[in-house]
């Protein structure tokens, strides 16, 4: 994959600048000579990186290779503007929030392999970036997602966006986000697992799915959300029985977030007082949860055993 130009990292800085503070680094890396032959070289394009003729320094390879490693590292990022500063700083906060370990984790309890924020009054600016980014083209609040987002994903793909959250000291994953549902759902057994049967409200309704399939809830529950660090109160139906998921998050929770959803990108993001948020999705965990499998014809068990029900907590 071709790392991006310079011009798309809104640097404060011009690309000699950015040259003279790589070679102040002692991890930068030594260049790679160029190979091409000096009598064919074109006496009109210079690279300040090379110190020599052949070609641009904006268009250099090794030049913008460089500069991804670097930044990867920590280096060179005092030198962007707040926008791109911003964008690194919330990468990182996601990473470490995903090491920290909760006290609880509730995985897919029937089995498988685990692999009030007050809504904000402002309107949101989305944008959907695919050419060059300058300094100042994109607003401060805007909500970007780029082609470089799905860099890392296993192309192609038409996978759900599946993510997790917290409940008080639990972890929950394996939540499928759903803007095509009206509703939220949780399963009777992860309500269990949080020792919350208690507050289950009864309600009788039945909840119809998109091949008009009904589902008859066991009744309501409202459960704090954390999705990092930023906590609202969801009234979920709950219902029995097995799904491929533990949770589900439908368009009243996406709409009270003001949260934009690309499941191209596996990630959502939303507007918050300190900021944008984004939530990156278990890409794995959503191919695992949706795979198509060939069902060989089952015995019909007998009446004396009882189906392997366990469930994973840590």
């Amino acid at each position: 994959m071709e790392a991006p130009q310079l011009s798309e990292y809104n640097f404060n800085v011009d690309i000699s600048d950015i040259i003279s503070a790589i070679s102040k680094i002692r991890d930068t890396r030594w260049l790679k000579p160029v190979l091409s032959d000096p009598s064919q070289r074109n006496p009109n394009l210079t690279c300040e990186f090379h110190g020599t003729h052949d070609h641009r320094t904006e268009d250099c390879r090794q030049l913008r290779e460089e500069v991804v490693r670097l930044l990867s590292k920590g280096h060179l990022r005092d030198l962007l503007g707040d926008l791109a500063k911003n964008q690194f700083r919330e990468r990182e906060e996601n990473r470490k929030n995903e090491t920290e370990e909760p006290q609880h984790v509730i995985h897919m309890i029937v089995g498988g392999v685990d692999i009030p924020q007050e809504p904000t009054i402002k309107r949101t600016k989305i944008s959907i970036t695919r050419e060059k980014r300058t300094q100042g083209y994109i607003p401060k609040d805007a909500l970007t997602f780029s082609d470089e987002g799905i860099e890392t994903l296993s192309q192609p793909h038409n996978d759900a966006l599946v993510i997790f959250f917290l409940v008080n000291t639990f972890q929950i994953k394996r939540i499928l986000v759903d803007p095509g549902s009206s509703a939220n759902i949780i399963r009777s057994r992860v309500v269990e697992q949080l020792g919350l049967l208690d507050q289950i409200v009864p309600a009788s309704r039945v909840l119809n799915g998109f091949n008009m399939a009904r589902e008859t809830k066991k009744g309501e529950i409202t459960l704090p959300v954390n999705v990092t660090d930023t906590t609202q109160n969801v009234k979920f139906h709950v219902i029995e029985g097995d799904m491929r998921y533990n949770a589900l998050l439908g368009r009243s929770w996406i709409h009270c977030m003001r949260s934009v959803t690309l499941t191209l990108h596996q990630m959502m993001k939303f507007p918050t007082k300190d900021g944008i948020k984004t939530v990156y999705g278990e890409h794995h965990v959503a191919r695992e949860m949706f795979a198509v499998h060939d069902v060989a014809p089952a015995s019909t068990p007998s009446a004396s055993k009882k189906p392997n029900d366990k469930q994973t907590m840590k």
